[in-house]
């Protein structure tokens, strides 16, 4: 994995981006902006899964003046996402946002742009240029480019801008829901910028196929050394992108999440039912995860159905347990320490990682 790539770091809050910053999770609400109730509560649930920092949609000016009273009551930095007016990009900042996201090639005039970029530079905060394949400005597409093409050109003529008017906090995306043109897009800006990018797959789908396009496309980024925060877009319950991303994070060794369970597919071998095992077992280790996440890695839990494989990789992690039929064999370090039966298995488990792998830790 290459990890020469070091970008200029910017602050969205009490949150850093770039530089040798950890990569950021982000998502975005789906509630009414307007609704803050509703919005405040989808915001606390993406904060007790680990969500760093979350953006919500501005499109009126109702919305934009909930901003404050949302904000007042969140633990995470607050984005504003705008598009097409910048009255509700100049109202946001006044509202208080960490970080407005724009596309200057819908937000209107140059003038009008210069205005928002004005605003958050007095108000310290900065800014993501957000490009999307489907939506590059006209009067700047150049025909003889690719898509790709396009889209870099794009954000360079941007960037280019913003500094003109002597503005540098600033992040960059150029995200389509084609995965390839996604990679390639951000593989040729990489080169040429040093801002810090945030990935993502736009509109990639629900759960299931999303998750494939998204932990394709942000996880080849990422293994390359490029990315510096990520956002998983899904259709459904947002606190899913903060899972998924995640688990992307920490299966490519860039973030400890607290715990790699590892448990295996079934088969007709397995006497047990594993699925309420290890759905249980990640129910009742949710609380423990913000301790073990201080690890210098994530606690490796392996939950096995059987005798065949079940054994060789409980004795890999650093605790599980192999069934068999009506009793488990525990491990612990590589080595079988005890045998439960299978309605104990998770309160087994969690007595011996609270014992051994979060009290001394």
């Amino acid at each position: 994995m290459n990890s020469s790539r070091k970008t200029r770091k910017i602050k969205v809050g009490n949150v850093c981006i770039g530089g040798n910053a950890p990569v950021t999770v982000q998502s975005m609400t789906n509630t009414d902006t307007k609704d803050i109730h509703s919005t405040v509560n989808q915001i606390k649930n993406l904060e007790k899964a680990g969500c760093e920092i979350v953006r919500t949609a501005v499109p009126d000016m109702e919305a934009a003046k909930a901003l404050s009273k949302i904000k007042k009551q969140i633990n995470i930095p607050l984005v504003a996402d705008i598009h097409f007016d910048y009255k509700l990009a100049l109202e946001s900042i006044y509202q208080g946002a960490d970080k407005i996201r724009i596309n200057p090639g819908n937000i209107g005039s140059s003038e009008k742009t210069k205005q928002v970029v004005l605003a958050a530079k007095a108000a310290k905060i900065p800014i993501r240029i957000g490009i999307n394949s489907g939506s590059i400005k006209p009067s700047i597409k150049n025909p003889g480019l690719t898509l790709t093409d396009n889209m870099v050109y794009t954000a360079l003529e941007y960037i280019k801008m913003f500094e003109d008017w002597d503005f540098q906090d600033i992040v960059i995306s150029l995200k389509s829901s084609d995965v390839l043109t996604t990679i390639d897009s951000y593989r040729k800006l990489s080169k040429k910028t040093l801002y810090p990018l945030h990935l993502g797959i736009t509109e990639s789908g629900p759960p299931g196929i999303g998750t494939v396009k998204s932990t394709l496309g942000i996880g080849i980024l990422l293994y390359e050394g490029i990315g510096d925060t990520i956002r998983v877009s899904l259709t459904g319950d947002p606190v899913e992108e903060v899972k998924v991303a995640f688990g992307l994070l920490q299966t490519l060794n860039l973030r400890n999440y607290g715990v790699d369970l590892i448990s295996c597919p079934t088969c007709a071998r397995c006497r047990n039912n594993l699925n309420s095992v290890v759905t249980s077992f990640e129910k009742e280790i949710a609380p423990y995860r913000g301790a073990l996440s201080r690890r210098k890695a994530p606690l490796k839990v392996a939950i096995m159905g059987c005798e065949v494989n079940g054994p060789g990789e409980a004795k890999h992690a650093d605790i599980g347990i192999a069934g068999g039929r009506n009793t488990g064999l525990l491990f612990k370090n590589g080595k079988p320490f005890k045998k439960a039966v299978p309605g104990k298995w998770v309160k087994e488990l969690i007595r011996e990682i609270k014992k051994d792998y979060i009290r001394n830790k």
